[in-house]
């Protein structure tokens, strides 16, 4: 098949998991176009089979605002003719969704239909798109979306809930590429890799994130800050965004802004997350938690809050430890109890990467997307 896709290519869930699905797409032998105003951030090197088509935007003064979705749209429309694409896949509801639709109105006045998949990611739904100013717009969009998924049934339930929408809705969960996010092939590599960043006798933790204040990366702080008073660690922070200036000076005020490592984004996360002993990930709401995955994927197991479609992704007690939001003290303590058994981490962390391998391996999840664009197809 020849399929576009488009996403946000910054750091975000939503942009990994489109760009990682159409790398996979193109490994099978599809036709993989990306439409975007950049080139996304892990679509690295030129892919066989991989083609990316920029969006440019124009900065009249009339415009206060540069019309973007117009723009996509505009680009869309003209990507599908040109390539013959069988579809159009979009991530992330606002304004992908709207463009793709008007893209298909633009191409079906030319006597050339374009279905479009959507898929929902979470934000697009529980915060953003329940803006009133966006909210019609939104639910209109998937109604008229020729096929609809979400990376959980919790962000399924909300849209149904939430939209008032009664339209089928595929839940697709997010995956890892079991062979690229995998564990040190022995200790002696793994030891030798975490010289850089802690001692031997030290524990390692590490959090993923885009530092906006859902992901409540104070809380990372709040924890590691318990943890380092009971036992020496260290702790990798890895990406950026607005909450980091705070972060780094609440590490100041608590005294352990030298255990702290900000190594801002990184685009070989695979190479780093093996090195943790534990990843941290208490957000406010996350409607699956891929950077979980990831970790869980490089044995390594995931002290999380149990909200959205987490719980869907971890087993508390046997892949990770849940807790409630904000109970950073349950946190550190469940944390250094943990690190405290090497016996149940070792026990724990293989269940993460088995559950992984089971249950989200790429090799899994990819052919019931490929599937998903096989019924769209058929319907029209």
């Amino acid at each position: 098949m020849r399929i576009g896709i488009t996403c946000y290519p910054t750091y975000g869930g939503s942009g990994v998991v489109a760009t990682e699905l159409g790398i996979e797409l193109a490994a099978k032998g599809h036709e993989i176009h990306f439409i975007s105003y950049s080139q996304p951030f892990r679509l690295s090197g030129r892919d066989d089979g991989i083609f990316y088509h920029e969006v440019p935007v124009s900065s009249y003064p009339l415009f206060e605002f540069p019309p973007y979705d117009l723009a996509l749209a505009s680009r869309m429309a003209e990507v599908a003719e040109f390539n013959s694409l069988d579809l159009l896949h979009v991530h992330y509801a606002i304004p992908h969704s709207v463009s793709a639709l008007l893209a298909r109105q633009m191409l079906a006045a030319r006597g050339r239909h374009l279905p479009f998949v959507t898929t929902l990611h979470g934000t697009d739904i529980t915060l953003v798109g329940l803006d009133r100013s966006y909210l019609p717009i939104t639910r209109h969009a998937i109604e008229q979306s020729d096929g609809v998924t979400s990376i959980s049934s919790y962000l399924r339930d909300e849209t149904n809930e939430r939209f008032e929408i009664s339209r089928h809705i595929e839940v697709i969960p997010n995956f890892v590429n079991c062979d690229v996010y995998t564990p040190f092939r022995d200790d002696a590599t793994r030891r030798e890799a975490r010289k850089r960043f802690a001692k031997p006798d030290e524990a390692l933790l590490m959090h993923l994130s885009n530092f906006r204040p859902v992901k409540r990366v104070a809380d990372v702080i709040k924890v590691f800050a318990r943890i380092a008073g009971e036992m020496p660690a260290q702790l990798i922070l890895v990406g950026d965004g607005p909450d980091r200036s705070s972060v780094e000076w609440l590490a100041h005020d608590l005294g352990i802004h030298q255990r702290i490592h900000f190594l801002g984004k990184q685009e070989r996360v695979n190479e780093l997350l093996p090195q943790a002993d534990l990843l941290l990930m208490p957000s406010e709401l996350e409607s699956f938690g891929l950077a979980a995955l990831e970790a869980m994927a490089c044995k390594v197991p995931a002290i999380a809050t149990r909200v959205g479609g987490v719980p869907e992704l971890i087993d508390h007690g046997d892949t990770g430890l849940l807790y409630a939001v904000g109970d950073t003290e349950a946190m550190a303590r469940g944390a250094i109890d943990l690190l405290s058994d090497p016996v149940r981490l070792e026990e724990m962390r293989n269940t993460a990467r088995q559950t992984a391998q089971k249950r989200f391996c790429a090799s899994l999840v990819v052919p019931r997307y490929v599937e998903f664009y096989k019924q769209v197809l058929e319907q029209q």
